[in-house]
């Protein structure tokens, strides 16, 4: 009788076991492709973070449509094109990842054709450019992916009318000269050439557009030196990564010259601040999708909040974007009730019109990028004081006034 009753509980046993996930907590993965090692790892740890935050309280209420959410990472590394590849095909190989998101995975943003190819559900909040470039001559051919940013296109068209609102509100230049200086990725560099024509439109004198090697930059002296001798009124570093930033400010400090300062993305990086402390005070960058924490949205301080008690860090652009992402499918799984249907989980997510983070997203469907403007996700520009971001642009979210800089000498 014994004998008899422990096979039964064996065979039981066993059965349940290979009960299929559904029998018990249905799992939905979601794969984060996100650069976990290299210059770009602070980066990638927020995106991770910030999807893992969202998985966490989602499945703590519950799950959603009889789903728990399981975050699974692959590592994109330098964004080469064999290592997103890589990553790409290790999630995809998992039956159970039937969505993908991302901050960013490579500089050109290739892998969207192998999503396209699989169907799978894509979230992406960088390289707009690309973005667009690759959707907008059939965007039917990717249902299944959308972008959490806005065409890239203001951040090289409205350096110049910021720059003369700044001169009506009283800051002094001493001439109409830019320097600009970019590393040899698709993101900088087309940032940089668009803002080298919308100056010389302008009327403005382009001193310098040097192009350096992607990758670690230890020394930034050469071109500082020709800065010198030029003494532009405005000075525009496009490469995004945070310790190059830092040592590109800590060199020009060397020997300042009475310049507006500007640099794209990475000092709103927190590792930024870090690394520079009190010498980032006076530097200005933009961000399209970055956090609009001010009174008139507030999802942006309810999102802060979490990420910070959950971290100890302030969040940057990625850990809110990835939080929001998450969100963002969730809800259309909740609408479509399967994660295996892809293209309908595709299509609730590219009709999605809710407040987030970074402003009202909706996506245009000609290019799948998130709409862009003062109602919807707006660009907005920093200055660092003190070791706090001043959103002083546009007037309508301001959080305080920009101050000359405390290396220039009036």
């Amino acid at each position: 009788m014994k004998t008899t009753t422990l096979r039964n509980a064996l065979l039981a046993a066993a059965v349940f076991a290979a009960l299929p996930a559904h029998a018990q907590d249905k799992v939905a993965k979601i794969g984060i492709l996100a650069p976990l090692t290299g210059g770009a790892a602070a980066d990638g740890t927020e995106m991770v973070n910030g999807a893992k935050l969202a998985a966490e309280e989602i499945n703590a209420a519950g799950g959603v449509a009889g789903y728990k959410l399981e975050i699974v990472v692959g590592d994109t590394q330098d964004q080469a094109a064999d290592a997103v590849t890589s990553a790409f095909e290790r999630l995809a190989g998992d039956r159970d990842v039937n969505a993908m998101m991302t901050g960013y995975a490579s500089g050109s943003n290739f892998e969207i054709e192998l999503m396209a190819e699989q169907e799978m559900p894509y979230l992406i909040s960088a390289n707009s450019a690309q973005t667009r470039d690759i959707i907008a001559p059939s965007p039917d051919d990717f249902p299944t992916v959308w972008s959490f940013t806005p065409s890239y296109d203001a951040y090289e068209t409205a350096m110049v009318p910021v720059i003369e609102q700044l001169e009506k509100a009283g800051i002094e230049l001493p001439n109409k000269k830019a320097a600009l200086i970019s590393s040899d990725n698709p993101y900088s560099k087309t940032i940089m050439e668009g803002l080298k024509k919308n100056f010389e439109a302008a009327g403005w004198t382009v001193t310098s557009a040097d192009l350096l090697p992607f990758g670690e930059i230890n020394d930034w002296r050469a071109f500082l030196a020709r800065v010198r001798q030029d003494a532009p009124a405005v000075i525009i570093n496009t490469d995004y990564l945070p310790g190059n930033a830092a040592k590109f400010v800590t060199q020009f400090l060397e020997t300042p010259t009475n310049s507006l300062v500007f640099i794209q993305y990475a000092p709103s990086v927190p590792e930024f601040l870090e690394l520079t402390k009190e010498h980032s005070t006076g530097i200005m960058y933009n961000l399209l999708g970055g956090v609009l924490d001010t009174p008139k949205n507030p999802r942006a301080a309810e999102v802060a909040k979490k990420f910070e008690d959950k971290y100890g860090v302030k969040t940057g652009s990625y850990g809110a974007s990835l939080y929001e992402q998450v969100y963002v499918y969730a809800e259309a799984l909740a609408k479509v009730g399967d994660p295996t249907k892809r293209l309908e989980i595709g299509a609730a997510i590219g009709a999605t019109e809710k407040q987030i983070a970074s402003g009202k997203l909706k996506f245009d469907p000609a290019t799948h990028l998130a709409m862009q403007g003062d109602d919807a996700i707006p660009i907005q520009f920093f200055q660092i004081w003190n070791g706090e971001r001043v959103l002083f642009y546009p007037d309508a979210y301001a959080t305080g006034t920009f101050q000359s800089p405390p290396w220039i000498k009036q």
